[in-house]
């Protein structure tokens, strides 16, 4: 029975979530095969991605102890701060900026060292990828099945066979589907999901500014929704800015003239002059949770689990935190000889990421709602409300540690502790 597999697990889809769960795999001992549709070279090139992603500090302990890290360094930024606030209005007599009422989080509260953790990590997801590709290249254990697409998946006995384009079929004893948030291999499954869209775009570009921006990461809550201005190496900064569709689809158009005058409106000049350095992308937002995180044989990860809003930067720590999980749970199966696919040690995986998912879920849900809208009042009542959580040390230490992915039963990776036996 055991030849007749290709490896423990297959991993189909080859993003972010799901080449850090194939090293997370392959470290604590459980054999992988990867399989992508797309060629894993091209997915280093500089114009297939624009997004930067903030990695929360228990995610960076993840990249660090599988490798991934150390060929991450000369292109991360640490963020030192955040502030949170309601924006200027577009029109007012100093538009664009953060706004009078503010929530500062600070590293030195929760990591008091004087080169202790920052409260999180900025890098350009292609350098992300980058570095776990080459990662997956150098561990002789991984197969990697790439270009290829998949067709089909069927049960067997002991284990799934996934059938792909070219003809041949892989037979692993569990398939670990990270193949996104619309994923093929959960509808043939039939798991149903929930979701619903935000006629909303965020639109992605990166921008350098005339002054350093000392490691501060800036989220402000404008009319047309979340505006982040994220930290990168050097006096850059990714901008995810969040606009209703038909708005969003105007400015992706402009030219570069019309652009710059949008983003002066909104940006403000708290860092001097500031310009577009790149091209532009835009992403429709929506939100998509699977009503169960696993079938028969079969666990979702990352965007195949649940989609979120960006408003909190969560989406590839969800997958990190997943992949951090679902790793320890099929090396301790592996271990005591219990079945990988089987529902008793998928159940335990469902259990340990589904509060986690639906809370981020409801949070981002929540927020984008209450502070995508210009009402008078409410902008009055949230700024104040900012303003009131500022003052309380404890509520800003324990929102700080929520979005570094440090409550509750912490895998070890994210402790930063090896799976390795």
């Amino acid at each position: 029975m055991t030849n007749s597999f290709d490896s423990d697990v297959i991993v189909l889809g080859g993003g972010l979530a799901g080449q850090t769960l194939a090293l997370a795999l392959d470290q604590a001992g459980v054999s992988v095969t990867l399989v992508d549709a797309a060629p894993l070279d091209d997915m280093l090139a500089p114009e297939f991605d624009g997004r930067a992603s903030a990695l929360a500090y228990t995610s960076y302990r993840m990249l660090e102890v599988i490798g991934a890290a150390d060929r991450m360094r000369a292109h991360v930024q640490r963020i030192e701060h955040i502030l949170v606030c309601d924006g200027r209005p577009y029109g007012g007599p100093k538009p664009g900026g953060p706004g009078p009422h503010t929530l500062h989080f600070d590293r030195r509260e929760i990591h008091p060292e004087d080169e202790g953790e920052p409260l999180g990590w900025m890098c350009e997801n292609r350098h992300t990828r980058h570095a776990l590709t080459a990662c997956l290249k150098a561990r002789k254990d991984i197969q990697l099945v790439a270009p290829m697409k998949a067709d089909r998946w069927e049960h067997i006995p002991g284990g799934i066979e996934l059938f792909l384009e070219d003809g041949r079929s892989l037979k692993g004893r569990l398939l670990c589907a990270s193949d996104g948030k619309f994923s093929r291999s959960r509808q043939q499954a039939g798991t149903r999901t929930a979701g619903w869209g935000y006629d909303q775009t965020g639109i992605v570009a990166t921008v350098e500014h005339e002054k350093p921006h000392d490691g501060v990461a800036y989220e402000y809550f404008l009319p047309g929704g979340p505006y982040a201005i994220l930290p990168l190496p050097g006096n850059r900064a990714s901008l995810v800015w969040t606009e209703r569709t038909e708005i969003a689809n105007a400015i992706l158009k402009l030219d570069a003239d019309g652009f710059q005058a949008e983003l002066d409106k909104r940006f403000g000049d708290f860092l001097g002059a500031v310009k577009e350095a790149g091209p532009r992308w835009g992403y429709p937002l929506s939100v998509k949770f699977a009503e169960r995180f696993y079938e028969d044989r079969i666990a979702y990860v990352g965007d195949a689990a649940r989609g979120i809003h960006p408003l909190a930067g969560q989406g590839f720590n969800l997958g990190i935190r997943d992949a951090a999980a679902l790793a320890e749970v099929l090396a301790d199966a592996k271990s005591l000889g219990m079945e990988l696919g089987s529902p008793v040690t998928l159940q335990r995986y469902a259990k340990w990421r589904k509060l986690d998912s639906m809370g981020l879920v409801a949070a981002t849900d929540m927020f984008n709602r209450l502070f995508s809208n210009d009402i008078g009042p409410l902008r009055l009542v949230r700024g104040l409300g900012l303003s009131l959580v500022d003052k309380i040390p404890a509520a800003r230490q324990f929102f700080m540690r929520e979005a570094g992915g440090e409550t509750g039963d912490l895998p070890k990776l994210l402790k930063g502790e090896s799976l390795a036996a």
